[in-house]
């Protein structure tokens, strides 16, 4: 459960193209030909994000770019980026999501950014429950701005309702960067079509009814959210109890109480019921031979309700 640690440089060699929102179209207006889609207001984001004493230093975005992770975990590795950094961009070519898969999506159909973190108040043996904390910010964001029903499958995707199933529409990936950063990242499918979804059981905002679609303020409502977070759990020195953290995850995580089967390194496979999240963040395992199994890495696959 701890972030990994990633020294990538930005996989686009030509690296990112910048853009401030509907003021900085330039001469390249065909890039917002999509009125439905458009682009963000890198100034209005500033101005509702950054504060004086706020987590936010800067919110950059970016046009197109491979991955804002390895964008950003260069940059910090450089000395170019501090705590509080935001990289958003437009369209990733290259956005990478666990056990490193792609994520692709067309240009400005979702929200796709990084934050640099550094938690050194905070024992590094609690900083896998970043992504988990990411998460939990994550939905509540959503909750309010998109009005759809959200939930968390361990450890770090977001998954919402799509003509009764449940289709994945985000996820969070967590690298080092440096010895006292972590840069998180958020992919989320906002107006995807059926016929854009890169597989059947993908969704979107949209296609699970959300009530707005406007990014803008979605990204203000999911990095608000991640603030608050944040703080609250940094603050309590990474106990996720404390801070409430444990019990607002297991609340809204829909792995629990499910029959599931966890893909370990090594071929290994476990089956079980999810019964909970421990203190470390990893996912405990009932199963079949009576043993409580916890699980800190692997892919899990929700099998039926227990």
């Amino acid at each position: 459960m701890t972030p990994r640690d990633a020294s990538e440089k930005p996989e686009d060699s030509e690296g990112p193209e910048r853009s401030e929102g509907p003021e900085g179209l330039g001469g390249n207006g065909s890039r917002w030909s999509d009125l439905d889609r458009p682009p963000l207001n890198a100034t209005a984001l500033r101005r509702g994000l950054v504060r004086e004493g706020g987590l936010w230093s800067e919110v950059e975005v970016v046009q197109r770019t491979g991955s804002t992770n390895s964008d950003l975990v260069a940059r910090a590795a450089e000395g170019r980026a501090g705590e509080g950094a935001v990289l958003v961009a437009e369209e990733q070519t290259a956005g990478r999501g666990r056990l490193d898969r792609q994520w692709t999506a067309p240009a400005r159909s979702g929200l796709f950014f990084s934050v640099l973190l550094n938690p050194v108040e905070v024992p590094v043996a609690r900083w896998g429950w970043l992504p988990l904390l990411t998460g939990v910010a994550v939905a509540s964001g959503l909750a309010r701005a998109a009005g759809v029903d959200t939930a968390l499958k361990w450890p770090n995707d977001l998954l919402v309702t799509v003509g009764g199933e449940e289709r994945k529409a985000g996820g969070i990936l967590a690298e080092r960067a440096g010895g006292d950063g972590v840069v998180v990242g958020v992919g989320v499918n906002v107006t995807l079509k059926e016929n854009e979804l890169p597989v059947p059981t993908a969704g979107s905002l949209a296609l699970a009814g959300a009530v707005s679609t406007d990014r803008d303020p979605l990204l203000r409502g999911m990095l608000r959210a991640l603030e608050q977070w944040y703080v609250r759990w940094r603050d309590a020195g990474g106990d996720p109890a404390a801070c409430g953290l444990q019990e607002a995850y297991a609340a809204g995580c829909a792995t629990l109480g499910r029959v599931v089967r966890a893909e370990l390194p090594g071929d290994r496979s476990v089956v079980g019921e999810a019964v909970a999240v421990d203190g470390d963040g990893r996912l405990v395992l009932a199963t079949e031979e009576g043993v409580q199994e916890p699980v800190g890495a692997g892919d899990i696959v929700h099998l039926r309700m227990a």
